[in-house]
């Protein structure tokens, strides 16, 4: 089941995506793709509705992030053993952790913008997973069971203000717009195993990251259990399992976005989005 939200930023609606790839409205079964909507009982309601006894939502709408009222929007760092050699970093022996701002959140093919006073604005193409259950102090033979489903996430970052500016990675990570999610929100069952999904980036049609989650360092059952030590995770809570190589402060030169650039990047079977990339608010 591949479940989003669709209409104008802060109004979106919840939808899912039928066989033929329209969206229908699901406004009228549940008010919002968030939270206690994300366990198993409900989804289980939400895949026995036939996708047709929907109304169809007509045009192009605007397709919003996949989840609503994120919680937690936390993220994986140096999880790709390829990605942390072109960062001349070492694979940690933990999970390393930060945390994006939840106003980076946006939709998959919203426009992104450059911060004021970015220098150095990259991309990194993700493995979102969405909380389904809360998740305390679980084994990784239980984590997956805490798993609502998958997604795209761009973790935009500014290198600049994430490596020079002092402090946590957050600096860097947490712009206004630095994190689209989605488009859709693929339910676990269709996902039998997230350690085996192709994945892209592109920019202005260059292919600068193309890997797979088969190279995670850390797989997504570690990572849960992991976090689900030093912190419980709840309904909604979003994580960003880590990019593999490819990301414009790898490039020799090193390549980073600027006003004008265009941006593609999907993992199989969960969808693709695309952006387009603008100057932020000016000084």
């Amino acid at each position: 089941m591949k479940l989003l939200r669709f209409g104008p930023n802060g109004a979106e609606k919840p939808g899912l995506l039928d066989a033929e790839g329209a969206i229908r409205d699901l406004s009228g079964v549940i008010d919002d793709i968030a939270g206690d909507t994300l366990g198993d009982e409900i989804l289980k309601r939400l895949k026995a509705v036939d996708p047709f006894s929907l109304p169809k939502v007509e045009g192009n709408p605007r397709v919003g992030a996949c989840v609503g009222q994120v919680g937690k929007f936390i993220c994986i760092g140096l999880n790709y053993a390829d990605h942390a050699a072109e960062a001349g970093m070492e694979l940690p022996a933990e999970p390393v952790i930060f945390f994006k701002a939840t106003s980076a959140i946006t939709g998959p093919n919203d426009t992104v913008e450059i911060p004021r006073g970015s220098v150095k604005t990259d991309w990194e193409v993700e493995l979102g997973v969405v909380i389904g259950k809360e998740a305390k102090y679980v084994s990784e033979a239980e984590a997956l069971d805490h798993v609502a489903g998958y997604c795209v996430i761009n973790d935009l970052s500014e290198r600049d203000f994430q490596l020079h500016r002092s402090g946590q990675w957050v600096k860097g990570k947490s712009a206004d717009t630095f994190g689209p999610i989605g488009p859709f929100l693929v339910t676990r069952d269709e996902v039998p195993d997230p350690q085996n999904l192709p994945m892209y980036l592109e920019v202005n049609g260059h292919r600068y990251q193309d890997g797979s989650t088969k190279t995670m360092h850390f797989g997504v059952a570690t990572i849960i259990s992991h976090l689900s030590q030093f912190m419980s995770l709840q309904p909604g809570d979003v994580i960003s399992t880590g990019t593999p190589p490819g990301v414009g402060m790898g490039q020799n030169p090193q390549t980073y976005l600027k006003p004008g650039d265009k941006m593609e990047l999907g993992i199989e079977g969960l969808g693709v989005q695309r952006q387009d990339v603008v100057a932020g608010q000016p000084q």
